[in-house]
């Protein structure tokens, strides 16, 4: 039985690629709400007054973060439809969502995260200034969440034939990206 099609996008994707700005501007476009599990995780890790690789490591002992993260992804999956979700896990929790995953190199990740980097970001991560220093700490942390959601879950973010597109973005700007997942999007919901 082929599985129900909702009105939900989720975005996955490596460190800088672009997930966020991406989802932001498709729910805004779109009129869905967007959810972002990051911040949610990062919102918890600076309440325990720890930086995310700290967090990422801690979760591979302790799961409670990660289930209230999935959770609220699943509760999402089940209840909602209009959305917008950027997560390295909501792919799995919603096999009806349109699934992307934006790609791009660890290195042009940490040049990228670090010429735009805010002061929030910047609270809850060990942040480099050396670009070599911090795609290794970004490694480190991708490195975590492999071993994390396999435990849990076994599932790899990282495998291209769990998703519906993939983008390279170091290939392309914020609005190709964009125009591209519409543009896949729609082209998912009609066929």
């Amino acid at each position: 039985m082929p599985i129900e099609k909702k009105h939900i996008i989720t975005i996955s994707g490596r460190p800088g690629s672009g997930k966020s700005t991406s989802a932001k501007l498709a729910a805004a476009k779109l009129g869905y709400d967007h959810f972002s599990s990051g911040d949610l995780f990062r919102a918890i890790a600076r309440e325990q007054g720890i930086n995310l690789l700290d967090a990422n490591l801690s979760a591979e002992q302790n799961s409670e973060v990660d289930m209230l993260v999935d959770a609220r992804l699943q509760e999402i999956g089940k209840s909602e439809d209009r959305q917008v979700i950027d997560s390295r896990t909501a792919w799995h929790w919603m096999p009806g969502s349109f699934k992307v995953f934006l790609n791009l190199d660890i290195r042009t990740a940490a040049e990228r995260i670090l010429s735009e980097i805010d002061d929030e970001r910047s609270s809850s991560e060990h942040v480099h200034d050396d670009i070599d220093a911090y795609a290794d700490t970004l490694q480190a942390r991708l490195d975590s969440e492999s071993r994390r959601y396999r435990k849990l879950y076994d599932i790899d973010p990282y495998d291209m034939t769990s998703y519906d597109l993939v983008v390279d973005t170091q290939a392309n700007s914020i609005a190709d990206t964009l125009r591209t997942v519409l543009e896949a999007y729609d082209a998912w919901l009609k066929s």
